[in-house]
């Protein structure tokens, strides 16, 4: 029900985070990688998911991953996916996923965080900050969308609506 378009609508959700970012920034890149083990990441060079200090001196991000996304989830006016299907949000990706890796690389710090079904397995830890900003949304779709195939070309082809964002595919299910 919500990913109509199983493993590929998934795919084209995280794209989108990456277009949002590229068109803001007046172009962006992203690769897709279509991993061996049924997996895929999705890295982008833009800013990063918005993560600050809060008042406790607590390291928090914005909830993209664990929360719904108003701006699409069940909105009727929901923007809609290269796929034709309406766009629901990051969210919707945990959810369906198996796990969920979210790496985050700011001007002030990287962290990763992961996520089972959906629910945070653990909390924002800190990683080596290597000076670059984006990231990364690595997963792997739930049994139910396993059976869903994605092609490199399909993804190429799709992500060419997005004019903002360059996307390259690193296909190494065939090693």
């Amino acid at each position: 029900m919500f990913a109509p378009g199983g493993v590929r609508q998934l795919v084209l959700e995280v794209v989108a985070y990456a277009a949002d970012e590229a068109e803001c920034n007046s172009g962006g890149r992203c690769t897709v990688t279509l991993h061996l083990d049924g997996s895929v990441s999705v890295a982008d060079d833009g800013r990063g998911t918005d993560t600050r200090v809060d008042d406790r001196d607590q390291v928090v991000k914005k909830p993209v991953m664990a929360s719904k996304d108003l701006r699409f989830f069940d909105h009727p006016e929901a923007q809609v996916l290269p796929d034709g299907h309406p766009r629901r949000g990051m969210s919707v990706v945990a959810a369906l996923s198996e796990w969920l890796v979210h790496t985050n690389r700011r001007r002030n710090g990287a962290w990763s965080q992961r996520y089972e079904h959906g629910v945070p397995v653990t909390g924002l830890e800190p990683i080596a900050d290597d000076g670059t900003t984006g990231t990364i949304v690595h997963f792997l779709p739930g049994e139910s969308l396993a059976a869903g195939v994605v092609t490199a070309d399909e993804v190429v082809r799709l992500a060419m609506l997005w004019p903002h964002l360059a996307v390259e595919v690193d296909d190494r299910r065939s090693a």
